[in-house]
């Protein structure tokens, strides 16, 4: 199941919820004081619960970590205003690749911290896609394409210490501005690799 269908799934069962509360309420108004306020708690929190499951269906850029890998589809860099109180940010639109390098067909979008690095990396990845060279990228976890193993296999050997490669805090979708993304690396995008052609006999 998608995340989307997950995300319908759940907006179903808030709403379907919500309706047989009001309506054993109304049927059973004989109810005592106290089941009462319980099932006006558990009506509110289901209303939470559709609000945050919502959130999910809007078009705004997600402050959840990068995938592994990916598909550059499109970026654009905010510059930092003082003036503002903006500290800027680089939205970047990716499909994540799978383990054969191959795109998932469903892409989104992510909010990235501002930092010079990472605006001048995602500056160079625009400059190479408009010249006709599609660019794909890794998050900090998985190394830079340029030889550093220690970076490629980190997240075996310290599971804990992963990078938030994302601006903001995905259990609050709180945006961070300290929290840049310039581990993220971008390279010419691979092409898939095919399965292995059956042996001719």
């Amino acid at each position: 199941m998608s995340s989307l269908q997950s995300v319908i799934l759940a907006l179903a069962i808030g709403y379907a919820l919500i309706g047989a509360l009001l309506l054993a309420v109304l049927v059973y108004a004989r109810l005592p004081w106290s089941a009462k306020a319980v099932a006006v708690v558990v009506t509110s929190a289901f209303y939470i619960a559709t609000f945050a499951s919502a959130r999910n269906l809007l078009g705004w850029a997600t402050t959840e970590p990068l995938p592994a890998s990916f598909k550059l589809l499109h970026a654009r860099i905010v510059d930092p205003h003082t003036v503002e109180g903006d500290p800027g940010s680089v939205y970047l639109w990716v499909e994540a690749l799978d383990e054969d390098n191959r795109p998932s067909g469903v892409p989104r979008a992510y909010r990235l911290a501002y930092s010079d690095a990472l605006a001048e990396k995602t500056h160079e990845a625009e400059r190479q896609m408009a010249a006709g060279r599609a660019q794909g990228g890794r998050a900090a976890d998985f190394g830079n394409g340029e030889g550093g193993l220690i970076q490629s296999v980190r997240e075996y050997i310290l599971p804990r210490a992963i990078i938030n490669t994302s601006g903001g805090d995905p259990t609050t979708g709180e945006f961070k501005p300290g929290q840049a993304g310039d581990g993220v690396s971008f390279t010419p995008l691979l092409p898939p690799r095919m399965p292995p052609k059956d042996e001719v006999q």
